[in-house]
């Protein structure tokens, strides 16, 4: 069943469609007149999906180049990026052409970074073919790639033109995969919806519907980036389990992916919020009897100085503060704001219980 979702934002409305076996090109000719495209994605998307969605560009009217790079986080840098921006420039691209970002979070951050750049910014398109994806990165216009000090420390907001949610491309997915995007459809549930999180407890990795999952978390995320499209106040409610999050993810040198440190950032999160009275006593180890549902890891062997370490350079430190996303309640959250000499007792507190 095709659903839509509406993100509102200051460049106009986004629309985000979410249905089984999208036809990308003929979808992206009802916003765009035929162009040039050039379709970003990495060696296992591209694999998987390339020449179906050049085919299905080409048929649509658009003269297509593709750009393919290795696949994962090691990737996510200045030289990929550089060599996106030199290549489109050898195709003499114009600022009336379209990037294609065709793959997951990394794809679709690093995609949207160079179209923001490139020529003081082009259109671009988000198909996005992970859960994570599908559910958070690919919505809301925020692009980056990572720095040797630390994750997204580079980026721009740059809106797509809309995004193109094909769910049958869940199939083709490693569980490992499918089940780090399920953390952050988790985390919806967690900061703002326990109606979601309760459809988390209640169900299990087989019997979830995903077409109603994005589109709720979808929702969320549009009701947010309208609200704080620039990440000044309620927009930092996204990063519940972030911070330690990516903090896990720097230690381990990308060994545990984005949506996995998620849920280990969760886990401090949410016990730092129950040791300090913000939830109810339990409350943590039912949140990780969930994750366990869907394979999700609950801990990591990093103490509380390794993580501090690292995020006292992670993205959200602002001056001598880093604002840790608390929870309230389950299905309601805020921003605790705390100084950096303090990050390492909180993280203590959260580890430890």
């Amino acid at each position: 069943m095709r659903e839509t979702v509406i993100s509102r934002t200051s460049k106009g409305d986004v629309e985000i469609i979410i249905d089984k076996g999208i036809d990308t090109g003929a979808e992206i000719l009802k916003k765009h007149k035929p162009c040039h495209v050039l379709i970003v994605s990495d060696d296992s998307v591209y694999a998987l999906y390339g020449d179906k969605t050049k085919t299905s560009l080409e048929a649509a009217g658009f003269m297509v180049d593709t750009f393919v790079f290795p696949h994962g986080e090691e990737s996510k840098n200045i030289d990929t990026l550089n060599s996106i921006l030199e290549y489109a420039a050898s195709k003499e691209m114009s600022r009336t052409d379209l990037f294609v970002a065709l793959g997951g979070g990394v794809v679709g951050d690093i995609t949207g970074f160079a179209s923001a750049v490139f020529l003081r910014g082009v259109d671009y398109v988000q198909v996005p073919t992970t859960v994570l994806a599908a559910v958070d990165s690919s919505v809301g216009g925020k692009t980056a790639v990572d720095l040797n000090a630390g994750k997204n420390l580079i980026g721009a907001f740059h809106q797509p033109l809309e995004v193109l949610l094909d769910v049958d491309v869940f199939d083709t997915l490693p569980d490992e995969i499918f089940t780090e995007g399920l953390a952050e459809a988790i985390k919806y549930g967690m900061i703002k919806d326990k109606k979601l999180y309760d459809l988390f407890k209640d169900n299990d990795i087989d019997s979830l519907d995903m077409i109603p999952v994005c589109k709720r978390c979808i929702e969320i995320k549009a009701d947010v980036v309208e609200k704080d499209e620039f990440d000044n106040g309620e927009r930092r409610l996204l990063n519940f389990g972030h911070t330690p999050g990516h903090a896990v993810e720097i230690l381990s040198k990308f060994g545990i992916s984005h949506g996995h440190a998620v849920a280990i950032g969760m886990v401090i999160m949410t016990r730092l919020s129950e040791r300090t009275g913000e939830i109810p006593q339990g409350s943590t180890d039912e949140f990780i009897e969930v994750l366990k549902k869907y394979n999700l890891p609950t801990e990591c062997g990093y103490n509380n100085k390794e993580l501090t370490a690292h995020s006292k350079v992670d993205k959200k430190r602002k001056g001598s503060k880093i604002g840790l996303v608390m929870l309230h309640s389950i299905g309601k959250a805020y921003v605790k704001e705390t100084n950096v000499d303090d990050i390492e007792r909180l993280y203590a507190i959260g580890l430890n219980m």
